[in-house]
C-alpha cells in the first residue's frame, strides 16, 4: 500500500455545476501544502452529467461510481476503505477551499496527539461567517429550530453556535458542520466509519460523539477558510430534505438522549405545528400552512421512531 499524507474524500450527487470550482481550488490547496496526497469522489448515481465530468476534466482524482445514491455516510465509508493517507479530509462537493485551508487543519490536527478532528471554519457565499463549530443539540436548539426566532439568535452561543475566536487560534467544540473536516486515521480504524444508518444529515454529529467518548479532541480551526455554498445537492429537493433531517435527529436523539427526550421532541413539534398554522390561517401566508404540514409530519417520525414506538 502507498501510504500518503492526506486522503480527500468528496461525496457527490449531481453537482455537476458546483463540483468544478471545488475540486480546482482544492487542486492549488493541496499543491501549496506540500502534502503527499490523493483525491477520490464517491458518486451517489448522479444523472446530470457528474461522473463524465470528474473523469473528462479531473484526471488526478480517483473516481468511485456508485450507480446508486447509497446516502452521505455509506459512499464516505467507501472512500475511506480506498483511501491511503493517514488523514483523512471530509469534504462537500459544494465547497470551495482557500488558500491556506489545507495547512492550517493539517497543523492544527498534528499539534497534539490527543486531537482527533479538526473541522474548517465555513463561509457562506457572500463570505460571513456560516460555521464554526457546534455545541451537541440538546432541547433549547430545537426549540429555537422548530419556533420562529430573531435572526440575532440563530449563530449565538444559545443557539449552540461558536463564533471563530481569535481567527487563528484552534478552539475545543463538539462538533463542526461536516462540510469539511480532518480526521486521523487512527479515531476511523478505532471508532469506526460514519454509521450508515443515517441516511444524510446527524451523521457528523454522531460520529463526533463517538469520537468525543472515545478520548479525542475535536477542533476548529478558524484560519482554515472553507466556502460553503450550502445545499447545494439538495436544494431542488427542500420538503424532502426537512423530512430527511427530522428522521437523521430522531435516531441520533434516540441513540444518545432515549425515549423520554425523543417523545417531547414530538410534543415540541406539535406545539409549533399548532403555532404555524394558527399563524397561517391570522395571515393567509401559504408557506406558514406548508410549515405546519411539514411539522406535524416531524412530528410523526419522533413519535414513531424505534425508541418511541411501542408497537415496534
Amino acid at each position: 500500500m502507498d501510504e500518503h499524507d492526506l486522503s480527500v474524500v468528496i461525496v457527490t450527487w449531481n453537482v455537476r455545476g458546483l463540483l468544478p470550482a471545488c475540486l480546482e481550488s482544492l487542486q492549488v490547496d493541496l499543491k501549496e501544502s506540500g502534502l503527499e496526497s490523493e483525491v477520490i469522489v464517491v458518486d451517489n448515481g448522479s444523472s446530470d452529467g457528474t461522473v463524465e465530468l470528474v473523469a473528462e476534466r479531473f484526471p488526478f482524482v480517483q473516481l468511485i461510481a456508485l450507480g446508486e445514491n447509497r446516502g452521505f455516510a455509506a459512499a464516505n465509508n467507501i472512500g475511506f476503505a480506498r483511501s491511503h493517507g493517514r488523514a483523512i479530509l471530509l469534504l462537500n462537493p459544494d465547497t470551495e477551499v482557500l488558500p491556506g485551508a489545507i495547512t492550517w487543519l493539517w497543523r492544527a490536527l498534528h499539534a497534539a496527539p490527543h486531537i482527533g478532528l479538526v473541522g474548517a471554519c465555513l463561509l457562506n457565499s457572500d463570505g460571513s461567517l456560516q460555521s464554526a463549530g457546534y455545541r451537541f443539540p440538546g432541547y433549547v436548539q430545537n426549540l429555537l429550530d422548530f419556533f420562529p426566532i430573531h435572526p440575532r439568535l440563530i449563530g449565538s452561543r444559545l443557539n449552540g453556535r461558536f463564533g471563530p475566536g481569535d481567527g487563528l487560534t484552534p478552539f475545543a467544540v463538539d462538533h463542526p458542520l461536516g462540510a469539511c473536516m480532518m480526521v486521523r486515521r487512527e479515531v476511523v480504524e478505532k471508532v469506526g466509519g460514519l454509521d450508515e444508518g443515517y441516511f444524510y444529515y446527524s451523521e457528523e454529529i454522531d460520529w463526533c460523539r463517538r469520537i468525543r467518548a472515545a478520548g479525542w479532541t475535536i477542533l476548529t480551526a478558524p484560519a482554515a477558510l472553507v466556502v460553503h455554498h450550502a445545499g447545494g445537492s439538495t436544494r431542488q429537493v427542500s420538503e424532502a430534505s426537512f423530512l430527511q433531517l427530522h428522521r437523521s435527529r430522531a435516531r441520533y436523539f434516540c441513540r444518545w438522549h432515549g425515549r423520554t427526550f425523543v417523545r417531547r421532541l414530538a410534543w415540541l413539534a406539535e406545539l409549533a405545528a399548532g403555532w404555524a398554522a394558527l399563524r397561517a390561517r391570522l395571515t393567509g401566508r401559504a408557506d406558514l400552512a406548508v410549515r405546519a404540514r411539514l411539522l406535524r409530519q416531524a412530528a410523526a417520525i419522533y413519535r414513531h421512531t424505534p425508541c418511541c414506538d411501542e408497537s415496534v
